[in-house]
């Protein structure tokens, strides 16, 4: 089979893949790619139907130690992770996480996530001239300010943490990503050996100490993981979420003032955002135990990587009607955005709440709202995993 070089096709795929992804969607459902990253060869699927499908196929390993040597690959997380892990391992570690962050403690949490939004909005309109960088403005800062809040890690370093989280999850160089991994796993063990000795009421203090009735808890490499895991994911979904949904929002003015006329609008446009731009382009990375037969192709075993192109299943046309027109009153439910299957990600409901509150008080406080730059020269984050934009300029005044 021919492979696809994406790694050639540069900084224009990275800007908008939507059209190489449906030119290999006419083609079939699977194909074998170098992907941007470290031109690693791997296995492509696309279209909405084959993607579901492949996301929750049992023959598919999430284990790295089965990943093909020849892959040359390498783990960025700190420990081991739902992300990670199979059943029962995973049915083990997600259950303890799961039994912490719950829907009341996500509901509980909206206060705060209000009050932060308004000081972020705040700063925002008192920028001279209203021109700010909605991704360092809003977009980066309010969600991880609620995951370490959440956690219990006020003190962060999140400059830092920012840069090593950006260059783990989308250099294009393996170093990069390597070295960005490695800092990461050396402040966070340190993050939580300190909370080790100041447990308090959050959700890592509970992680820490607790354990489910039958005794069980996190090892102490299962607790770095969980902590790298919630504090890396607990953010970067919703950084590209709330900044593509406002990039969509102010290229089709005709959504945005149907958006501000009628802000009960507001859970439905969420949905469309993760639909039509979502924030994980593909999600972490699957490993075939055994040959794996798409359509007409049949993927060898042994350990080949497959990704699943979440980014096209919302964008197919068996799935969703004119699926290229941004349009925030369609029925967007059955997205992958968020996965699909046990893997479906924890920290969706936290991820919408955070988007509708940013979205909504941006709409209410800022009667102006514009980019202060061409859509085409907005630079976007380099690799396959995340999606969204490093900046995005925009205007804003009361």
């Amino acid at each position: 089979m021919t492979v696809v070089d994406l790694a050639a096709l540069g900084e224009s795929f990275t800007r908008d893949p939507y059209p190489v992804y449906a030119r290999l969607r006419a083609r079939g459902p699977v194909h074998r790619i170098r992907m941007p990253e470290g031109n690693t060869e791997a296995w492509l699927v696309v279209g909405h139907e084959a993607g579901r499908a492949v996301l929750t196929d049992p023959t598919l390993t999430k284990d790295w130690s089965k990943a093909a040597p020849a892959l040359g690959l390498g783990a960025v997380s700190a420990g081991p992770h739902m992300l990670r892990a199979d059943p029962p391992d995973h049915t083990r570690l997600r259950k303890l996480v799961a039994r912490e962050f719950t829907p009341r403690r996500v509901e509980q949490l909206a206060p705060r996530i209000q009050r932060t939004t308004d000081g972020l909005v705040d700063t925002m309109l008192a920028a001279p001239g209203g021109r700010v960088d909605l991704v360092e403005a809003l977009s980066f800062p309010l969600p991880i300010t609620v995951i370490c809040d959440l956690l219990g890690v006020p003190d962060l370093d999140r400059r830092s943490f920012r840069t090593w989280s950006n260059d783990a999850l989308g250099a294009t160089d393996p170093a990069d990503r390597t070295a960005a991994a490695t800092a990461m796993v050396e402040y966070l063990t340190k993050l939580v050996d300190d909370k080790r000795r100041h447990l308090g009421d959050d959700l890592l203090s509970a992680l820490i100490h607790g354990a489910d009735e039958d005794g069980d808890s996190l090892s102490p490499e299962e607790l770095l993981g969980m902590a790298w895991l919630l504090l890396v994911a607990g953010h970067e979904t919703t950084v590209n979420l709330i900044s593509n949904g406002v990039l969509a929002l102010l290229t089709h003015p005709e959504q945005l003032a149907a958006l501000r006329a009628d802000p009960g609008l507001m859970e439905n446009a969420v949905e469309e955002m993760l639909r039509y731009d979502s924030p994980v382009e593909t999600p972490t990375y699957r490993f075939t135990t055994a040959p794996l037969t798409i359509g007409d192709t049949t993927v060898p075993g042994g350990g080949e990587l497959v990704l699943v192109a979440l980014a096209d299943a919302g964008r197919d046309p068996a799935r969703f009607t004119a699926p290229d027109d941004f349009d925030i009153r369609r029925d967007a439910r059955g997205h992958l955005a968020f996965g699909h299957g046990i893997h479906y990600c924890l920290g969706a409901p936290l991820a919408r709440l955070e988007a509708r509150i940013a979205l909504g008080t941006l709409l209410e406080r800022c009667g102006e709202l514009a980019l202060d730059i061409h859509p085409a020269a907005v630079t976007w984050r380099p690799g396959m995993l995340i999606r969204g934009p490093f900046s995005l300029p925009v205007r804003v005044a009361p």
